[in-house]
């Protein structure tokens, strides 16, 4: 019979752990490997609704996204966002082109919703995007977990590279959505 290795620390914060151990998966707990998690908190000058029918729609997410990493969404837009949707992307992350499929897993209408990639570049990647009303505006809060390959070699490419290519990500698209909504 031949071992399987897994991550502890994608399982268990996935639920997979149990099922794991109904197939006979081993995991080798010298190596376990917790996401990382990045969050970005935004204040848009603009009513909840507004804001949350701008993330609604895919398509922005064009206008969300550093022009070097080439992003293209391949599912035929318009796309109706709700749990379950699956959508199709072209990415390039150091100019290695990368296939990214994510599902919108969670959906709750004007307070938040979460995409989890299926098959892409990361090991694991749940971002978390939350909406609330405040004075004047709506605060947006975008939390990633995400976990790079390399398995033992994670480590230092997630300081090397990783890191700061995700940190300059959330940044631009902080930068971009003042532009898209600007104070009034």
């Amino acid at each position: 019979m031949y071992a399987k290795i897994s991550f502890v620390g994608a399982c268990f914060k996935l639920g997979f752990l149990k099922q794991l151990a109904e197939q006979g998966v081993i995991v080798l707990h010298k190596f376990i490997m917790k996401p990382h998690i990045i969050i970005r908190k935004t204040i848009i000058n603009r009513p909840l609704e507004e804001v949350f029918n701008f993330f609604s729609k895919a398509e922005n997410l064009n206008l969300l996204t550093p022009p070097e990493l080439k992003f293209k969404i391949l599912t035929p837009l318009p796309i109706k966002m709700s749990a379950g949707t699956i959508i199709d992307y072209k990415i390039k992350l150091n100019g290695i082109p990368f296939n990214w499929k994510t599902e919108i897993c969670d959906w709750k209408v004007n307070e938040y919703f979460v995409d989890q990639q299926l098959k892409g570049p990361y090991r694991i990647w749940h971002h978390t995007h939350s909406f609330k009303a405040v004075d004047g505006g709506t605060q947006m809060i975008d939390e990633v977990k995400y976990l790079s390959p390399g398995w033992i070699l994670e480590p230092f490419i997630q300081a090397l590279f990783i890191k700061k290519k995700v940190e300059s990500i959330f940044d631009y698209r902080n930068s971009k959505l003042k532009e898209i909504f600007p104070n009034k």
